[in-house]
């Protein structure tokens, strides 16, 4: 922040709160909406009007504006009732206030909504007026509390300000430790107190176990359109996707939509792209054989203190080759826990010598030694993926082993397929935890390639992409029939990309426990959780990562 920079009062009040949460959002410009915040809008709106209204010798303002270049301090009041000097402001809150005892008319206004009416009332002292008490109106209960404004609550509300003026240039500061502000913290998926108290600590405690307060599931829509000819556009608040051909129309509200990912030829009008930005949800454009060409995605995804710590610690050698050792580990452990699962005893011996090139991989000790042992490893589990395969196409594959450009089969087509989906899946991850997946720890950076999103897809792989090729194939929701070949290998039809989706989704919704934190969450949920310890790692408020492992 520049010297120039104002502070808005209702900034300060964030810091009073928890430290943590007003770096997350002032600092690292990460504020997501909430039902909490939309609702406080609401309560807002009748207020939010500028303008003022007279009686007699009384004033009430809306929605006024005050600054202090001596401060460097700004605010908006909800209401501001002036007299001839004296001033009153009023703030509107959609909750309640403290409760103290069993009295129901026990209430006392919040400590953080005294500092910010404190804050108000010294701009309005500098403007030339005396302010001797100030109001804030409860919503929830219906009732406007009286705080007096005396010379300790100012004194308070300035050190509280400088401290968080000071807060502005350090470091991240640390999460509350098991604080009963988290469970509706609208930050905590970004925040994850319990998860990073949990990794920072050296002895595990009742008070340091995880809470389950991650949401569980991710109930949006992951809107895919691949219909030929299609044109995605808006109506009011809803996605309209048309069928030229068909004239088919289907509306999606967007409140319910939380990704776009459109294959082929289908437009998407400039209305539907901004009103999806403005919602910060992503568009994702794949060619019609999967090959992953460009996202649109808000500029809000983006946290210089985060990519600013991802360039230094890739700078670093050591710390790349820390990553990639988790990384490849889990990987591999996920390997053959597919292959246990799937494979006949006649595969066991191989099975075996997975399970020592585990252990290598977490002790490689450069990363050419470390990509030989991942080499062996998928080379050993390719040779065996045709066993967990049903049907000639099985055969196929075996006589082909994995080949990606092009795909000459439909397994190896799927495949690829899958490998693409759960890139742009890790991508989005990514950038929601305002990292950059150009910038890789293990995979070698490259124009046009997400290096970071393939690194973070590798402990996914066999959990996702293989195993909806297993079930696919083996329910017999994908066949030959799906397929066609062409000089550019084997691609799917329309009908087999749906089916493909089909199985796809399904995977992502399965919920999977956490080696570590012991809840559980959806997959794609999961790939978002660790995107974001990820970021903690690199801003070094943990030492380890643990990545998903399944028995």
């Amino acid at each position: 922040m520049t010297d120039e920079h104002l502070w808005s009062t209702r900034c300060i009040t964030e810091y009073a709160y928890c430290p943590r949460l007003f770096y997350f959002m002032q600092v690292e410009g990460i504020a997501p909406d909430t039902f909490d915040t939309e609702k406080g809008n609401v309560i807002h709106r009748h207020v939010d009007k500028q303008g003022e209204s007279h009686t007699n010798n009384h004033t009430i303002a809306y929605s006024l504006t005050l600054t202090s270049e001596k401060l460097k301090l700004t605010a908006r009041l909800d209401i501001a009732e002036i007299s001839d000097t004296i001033a009153v402001p009023v703030e509107y809150r959609k909750g309640k206030p403290k409760h103290n005892s069993d009295d129901d008319n026990n209430w006392e206004p919040w400590p953080t909504d005294c500092i910010q009416v404190a804050l108000q009332a010294l701009l309005l002292e500098e403007a030339g007026y005396k302010v001797t008490e100030a109001f804030i109106y409860y919503a929830e209960i219906k009732r406007k509390l009286a705080i007096p404004i005396d010379n300790s609550l100012k004194q308070k509300a300035i050190e509280t300000y400088h401290a968080a003026v000071a807060c502005s240039k350090g470091a991240r500061p640390e999460p509350l430790l098991h604080s009963s502000k988290c469970p509706r913290c609208s930050l905590q998926p970004f925040c994850l107190p319990d998860e990073i108290n949990l990794q920072r600590a050296q002895k595990i405690t009742e008070k340091l176990t995880p809470r389950k307060i991650w949401p569980l599931r991710d109930d949006g829509i992951h809107l895919v359109v691949q219909s030929y000819a299609a044109t995605v556009g808006i109506k009011q608040k809803a996605l309209k996707v048309t069928n030229i051909k068909t004239h088919e129309i289907k509306e999606i509200p967007l409140s319910q939509i939380e990704s776009l990912l459109v294959l082929g030829p289908v437009q998407v009008t400039t209305q539907a792209v901004t009103a999806l930005a403005a919602r910060n949800i992503p568009i994702a454009y794949l060619s019609s054989a999967g090959r992953l060409i460009a996202i649109i995605e808000p500029v809000t995804q983006l946290s210089a203190n985060i990519k600013k710590a991802q360039i230094r610690r890739f700078d670093n050698p050591t710390d790349c080759l820390m990553l990639a050792q988790a990384l490849v580990t889990a990987k591999i452990t996920n390997q053959r826990t597919i292959l246990l699962r799937n494979t006949p005893s006649t595969a066991h011996h191989d099975i075996k010598k997975i399970k020592t090139l585990i252990h290598d991989a977490a002790n490689a000790k450069s990363f050419e030694a470390l990509r030989g042992i991942e080499g062996y490893a998928s080379k050993i589990y390719f040779k065996h993926f045709p066993q967990m395969l049903s049907g000639s196409l099985a055969k196929q594959f075996a006589q082909n082993g994995r080949k990606r450009r092009p795909p000459p089969d439909p397994i190896n087509s799927c495949l690829s397929m899958g490998y693409t989906m759960l890139a742009h899946e890790c991508t989005t991850a990514l950038r929601l935890a305002h990292l950059d997946p150009a910038v890789g720890a293990y995979h070698v950076s490259r124009p046009g390639r997400p290096a970071f999103s393939l690194d973070l897809m590798e402990p996914f792989r066999p959990l996702i992409a293989d195993s909806v090729v297993i079930t696919a194939f083996n329910k017999n929701e994908l066949s030959e029939k799906h397929f066609y070949n062409t000089p550019a290998g084997c691609l799917f039809t329309p009908k087999g990309r749906k089916a493909f989706f089909n199985t796809y989704g399904r995977r992502m919704n399965v919920f999977i426990t956490h080696p570590v934190f012991g809840y559980r969450l959806e997959y794609r949920r999961m790939i978002m959780l660790h995107a974001r310890m990820i970021a903690a790692w690199l801003l070094r408020e943990i030492k380890t990562l643990e990545f998903l492992t399944t028995r």
